[in-house]
C-alpha cells in the first residue's frame, strides 16, 4: 500500500480502465458502498450489512462485470473515513489483496453552507470525489492515515486504559467528597489506605453517625474506588515488567531512554513513545502536526491574525506535551530550551507565557523525537544515571 507521505505517488497516473475504485460509508447499522467500475457507465451504489465478506463479494462482482465489459482489472482500491471502526477493515482487505486506504475525516472539504443536506449517499459521493483526486496525485483533495499493525495499536492500550481509570478515580473521589460535604463533613480523605474502615466511625457535626442509605452508598463508592486503584496498579506493574524483560526492544528502549530525563516520568515516556515517537515521521514538521502543536493562521489581504492551535493532531499528545513543558521549566532550569523560553517571556506581557509554552512544547517534542531516533543530545538537559 502506498504511504500517504510518499511524494512519488503523485507522479503515477491513475489508469481508470483497469482500476475499480470504491468508497465505504461506515455506520453501526449498515455500510453504503459507492464505486467507479470500468466499462459500466453508471456508478454503482450498494447498501450492505456490516460484513466484510459481503463487501469483498461485492467488489469481486464488480470486477466480474468489468471483465465482461472487456476490461482487465489489475487494481481494486477501497477507501473509508477514519472513525469508530478503526483500521481493522483496512488490514482485513489488505490481507486479501485489496488496496485499502483510511481517509482523515477532517481533511475532506465540505460545503460551508449553514444548513446543507447530509445523507449517506451524499457523503459517499463526497468521499469518492476526494479519493479519486488523491489517487490522481492531486494535492489537497484529502489526506490518508497510516494504517497501524495490530501490535502497534495494542501497545497503546495500557496507557489509554490507565488514563481512563485515573479519570474514573478522580470522579469517584469527588463524588464521595460531595456526598460528605452535604452532611458538613470535610475532613474525610477517601484516598487513604484505611479510609473504607473509617467510614463506620465518621460522625456529622451534630454528633450523629452517617445515615444508613448514605453510608451504604459511600461503602459502594469506596469498593469501586478500591477496584479502580488496584487496576491502575496492575497496569503499572505489568508495564514495569515489560520494560525490564524487553529493555532492548525498539519502543521499550525509547521509553527507558526518555525516562532518564529529569522531569519525565515513565508514564509520560510510555505515552509519548507509543503515541508518536515510535511512528515513522517524515520530518520535524510532521511531528509537530501530529502532536497538534501547530498554529492555524488566518490571512486575507492586509489582515493577519492567529487563530490558535489547529487541534487537528493527537489530543492526548498535545495535553501531555503542554503539561511536560511546564514541568520542564521546573526540572531543567539550565537547559537551552528553558533559557530560550525565559528570554522570550522576559517582557512579562499578559498572555506571553501561555502562548510561548505552546511554542516550547512544540520545540520539546521535536527535540525528544530527535533524541530517541537519531541520538541527538539535548543541550543542557540533566539525565539520570543509566540503569
Amino acid at each position: 500500500m502506498p504511504q500517504p507521505n510518499d511524494l512519488s505517488r503523485s507522479l503515477v497516473a491513475l489508469d481508470q480502465n483497469s482500476t475499480i475504485i470504491a468508497v465505504v460509508e461506515l455506520s453501526q447499522s449498515s455500510w453504503l458502498v459507492g464505486g467507479v467500475v470500468p466499462g459500466i457507465e453508471r456508478q454503482p451504489r450498494k447498501k450492505l450489512e456490516p460484513n466484510p465478506e459481503r463487501l469483498l463479494a461485492l467488489l469481486h462482482r464488480w470486477q466480474d462485470e468489468a471483465v465482461r465489459a472487456g476490461h482487465t482489472i489489475t487494481r481494486i482500491a477501497v477507501a473509508f473515513e477514519a472513525g469508530r471502526d478503526g483500521f481493522w477493515l483496512a488490514r482485513w482487505l489488505e490481507a486479501r489483496g485489496v488496496e485499502a486506504h483510511v481517509i482523515h475525516a477532517s481533511s475532506v472539504a465540505v460545503s460551508r453552507e449553514h444548513r446543507r443536506a447530509k445523507t449517506d449517499r451524499l457523503d459517499t459521493e463526497l468521499l469518492k470525489r476526494g479519493f479519486l483526486g488523491w489517487l490522481r496525485g492531486e494535492r489537497g483533495h484529502c489526506s490518508m492515515a497510516r494504517v497501524p499493525t495490530i501490535a502497534e495499536e495494542d501497545a497503546k492500550r495500557p496507557n489509554r486504559e490507565r488514563d481512563c481509570l485515573v479519570g474514573e478515580r478522580t470522579r469517584i473521589v469527588n463524588r464521595i467528597k460531595s456526598t460528605l460535604a452535604r452532611l458538613g463533613i470535610r475532613t474525610f480523605k477517601p484516598t487513604l489506605r484505611k479510609a473504607a474502615d473509617r467510614l463506620a466511625t465518621v460522625h456529622t457535626p451534630e454528633g450523629v453517625p452517617l445515615p444508613p442509605n448514605t453510608l451504604a452508598e459511600l461503602q459502594r463508592d469506596m469498593a469501586r474506588l478500591g477496584l479502580v486503584v488496584s487496576q491502575i496498579r496492575q497496569i503499572e506493574e505489568a508495564r514495569q515488567k515489560r520494560l525490564e524483560q524487553q529493555h532492548e526492544a525498539g519502543p521499550h528502549a525509547m521509553v527507558r531512554l526518555l525516562a532518564r530525563i529529569v522531569g519525565v516520568g515513565v508514564e509520560t515516556a510510555d505515552m509519548l513513545v507509543h503515541e508518536v515517537l515510535s511512528r515513522a515521521m517524515r520530518d520535524r514538521r510532521a511531528v509537530a502536526r501530529y502532536a497538534g502543536l501547530t498554529g492555524s493562521p488566518d490571512e486575507s489581504g492586509a489582515r493577519r491574525r492567529e487563530q490558535g492551535l489547529a487541534r487537528a493532531g493527537n489530543a492526548r499528545v498535545r495535553r501531555g506535551m503542554i503539561q511536560l513543558a511546564w514541568r520542564f521549566l521546573m526540572f531543567q532550569k539550565e537547559s537551552a530550551l528553558t533559557l530560550w523560553y525565559r528570554g522570550r517571556t522576559a517582557d512579562s506581557r499578559r498572555g506571553t507565557r501561555k502562548t510561548m509554552i505552546v511554542a516550547l512544547a512544540r520545540k520539546l517534542i521535536i527535540a525528544l523525537w530527535r533524541f530517541v531516533t537519531t541520538g541527538e543530545p539535548l543541550e543542557g538537559v540533566v539525565l539520570r544515571p543509566a540503569t
